[in-house]
């Protein structure tokens, strides 16, 4: 099971309500895409513990989702002794944090900034996190796949009853089949496929629906949906998307569950975009800070 919190959902700039956009995702480790300012507070607040943070994805260095690692790095390097932090983002991140610091040749030992690029970033044990390019006011932007690697499970019953057992189960994984009684089993006669979980996130940015391509069948879609369709010129001036463009790409893409953020102060709770959200795809919801969502694996496939 994967938990997602959602530390910051606004846009731009902070509210009484909403912070700067901050997503943690706990799984074997602990993830964060974007940054936000004031982001360790968050993670406080809601339980998510900052010292355990493997690595941060940065989707592009506009102030709002990237302010916070500065203060998140030195209340780490102040508080706890640990590994290796990896963070992801386009280049100039560390000139800029390096400008930050009070004190000459900052970096902390255990930093390790590396710059964002297209396709796989990081690989876990049996699963990855990927990025795409996005389009968003002319500078490298990007969007984010957290991708569980699909699992055959046994049918347990049906393989003892055509005669596997002891090795012949890791046998049968390695090579794709196994003979017994000099009959040929394939993996396939035996077992089924378990979907991993899929998660994306949009980032920031205009419409664009070849998102739904990364997005297909994803169980969590988070997409931004910073305007309504009454500022949807400005929209598509500002490169960004409204909800509606939101539950568009949802739809296409076939996912279970549309997650709308990063959202204008105008909005306040949101609702009326959850509605125009609902008119094209009816799973979809506009999330809080705080707000947290468990992705189950994916349905089976027998």
């Amino acid at each position: 099971m994967l938990k997602v919190t959602f530390l910051g959902t606004s846009a731009a700039v902070p509210s009484a309500e909403r912070a700067m956009p901050s997503i943690a995702l706990k799984y074997d480790e602990l993830f964060l895409f974007d940054c936000g300012e004031g982001c360790q507070r968050q993670m406080m607040r809601y339980g998510v513990g900052y010292g355990a943070v493997k690595a941060i994805f940065i989707t592009h260095l506009h102030l709002d989702h990237f302010l916070g690692v500065f203060g998140l790095i030195e209340t780490i390097r102040m508080n706890t002794e640990r590994g290796s932090l990896i963070i992801f983002a386009p280049r100039g991140l560390t000139r800029i944090l390096e400008a930050m610091s009070p004190t000459m040749n900052w970096k902390p030992s255990f930093l390790d900034i590396r710059e964002m690029h297209e396709g796989e970033l990081y690989r876990g044990r049996g699963y990855s996190i990927s990025a795409f390019r996005v389009e968003h006011q002319g500078r490298p932007s990007f969007g984010l796949v957290f991708a569980e690697d699909d699992k055959n499970k046994f049918n347990e019953k049906k393989a003892k009853g055509l005669g596997l057992a002891g090795r012949m189960f890791k046998d049968i994984q390695k090579d794709g089949f196994v003979e017994v009684g000099g009959k040929k089993i394939k993996l396939e006669d035996v077992s089924w496929v378990r979907k991993g979980i899929k998660v994306v996130y949009s980032g920031d940015t205009g419409f664009d629906e070849r998102i739904a391509e990364f997005a297909k069948d994803a169980d969590l879609l988070i997409h931004e949906a910073t305007f309504g369709e009454d500022l949807k010129e400005e929209a598509e001036k500002r490169g960004h998307t409204t909800a509606k463009g939101a539950a568009r790409i949802a739809k296409k893409a076939g996912v279970e569950k549309l997650a709308l953020t990063h959202i204008s102060g105008r909005y306040k709770g949101g609702k009326e975009l959850e509605k125009e959200a609902k008119e094209i795809f009816k799973n979809s919801f506009v999330v809080q800070d705080g707000d947290e969502v468990e992705v189950k694996p994916g349905k089976e496939e027998k």
